[in-house]
C-alpha cells in the first residue's frame, strides 16, 4: 500500500454552497476544523458520519458534467495521504502516474494524472 484515500474532491462554482448541500443529503459537519486542509472561500468539506469526507474546490470557469456526454465529462480528484512525498512519488511514477503539480514552496500536497490522465494529488499526513 503506497497512500490512504483521505477525501473525494469536487470541482464547483460554490464550495460551501455544494458543501451545504451534501450535509442536507449525508449529515455531517461542514468544514471541520481538520489539519489536513485549510477551509476558506475556495475550499469547503463535509465530514459525514460513515467516516467519508468530501471536499469542494472553486473551479473559477466550472461547466458541470453532462452525463453521459464525453464532451462534458464527471470531474473529481483524489486525495491520497501518504507518510513520505518523495517516497510516493517514486512509487506513483512507476505505476505510470504523471505529475501536474511538483511540490512547490513547500506544500504539503502534489498533484499527479494517472495513467488514464484523471488527476489525483498526493498528500502529506
Amino acid at each position: 500500500m503506497i497512500a490512504e484515500l483521505q477525501c473525494v474532491v469536487l470541482d464547483c462554482p460554490d464550495p460551501v454552497r455544494l458543501a451545504d448541500f451534501y450535509h442536507s443529503l449525508l449529515g455531517g459537519t461542514v468544514n471541520l476544523p481538520d489539519d489536513r486542509w485549510r477551509v476558506d472561500d475556495d475550499w469547503a468539506t463535509l465530514h459525514s458520519p460513515s467516516g467519508l469526507v468530501l471536499a469542494f474546490q472553486r473551479a473559477t470557469d466550472h461547466q458541470p458534467p453532462r452525463w453521459p456526454d464525453p464532451s462534458r465529462p464527471q470531474q473529481f480528484h483524489l486525495d491520497l495521504g501518504v507518510p513520505d512525498l518523495d517516497r510516493a512519488d517514486e512509487q506513483v511514477r512507476k505505476l505510470g502516474a504523471t505529475v501536474l503539480a511538483d511540490d512547490v514552496d513547500g506544500r504539503s500536497w502534489r498533484v499527479y494524472a494517472d495513467p488514464a490522465g484523471h488527476p489525483f494529488c498526493l498528500v502529506r499526513h
